[in-house]
């Protein structure tokens, strides 16, 4: 078994990197990162919001138009609609699931030959019709 192995820098080599970072030696903090071999994704990052300038962090800014965010919102809406039928569809397979384990017991069947048995009748019966 593999024992895991932790790199501990520093405070010194820390602040040596931050302070490269400030003096632009590197465009970033990835840059500084893949220059010394450490790893991990925010280790430089939490060292320059611990030790520098927070004007050198990486940013986003986002600038959105009011249809922009209608968009948006509607489509959070949607997207909760698409995750209940998908959560009302997985209760209706379970339901099915159950209907027949409950029919196939009372028959006296197993419910993987009676599926074998019945698979193409099954998948070739037609789909029900909503009522009006």
């Amino acid at each position: 078994m593999k024992a895991n192995h932790f790199v501990r820098y520093g405070e010194a080599f820390k602040r040596q990197i931050v302070e490269e970072i400030q003096a632009g030696k590197f465009s970033g903090p990835f840059a500084a990162s893949r220059a010394y071999a450490i790893k991990g994704a925010t280790t430089v990052n939490n060292w320059l919001r611990r030790y520098g300038r927070q004007d050198l962090m990486p940013k986003q800014i986002t600038i959105n138009s009011v249809q922009e965010k209608d968009r948006i919102k509607l489509l959070n809406q949607r997207v909760g609609q698409l995750e209940k039928a998908l959560a009302d569809a997985h209760m209706k397979g379970l339901l099915e699931e159950s209907y027949l384990q409950i029919a196939c017991e009372g028959l006296g069947l197993d419910v993987a030959e009676f599926k074998k048995k019945h698979a193409t009748q099954l998948s070739a019966r037609p789909a029900r019709k909503a009522p009006r």
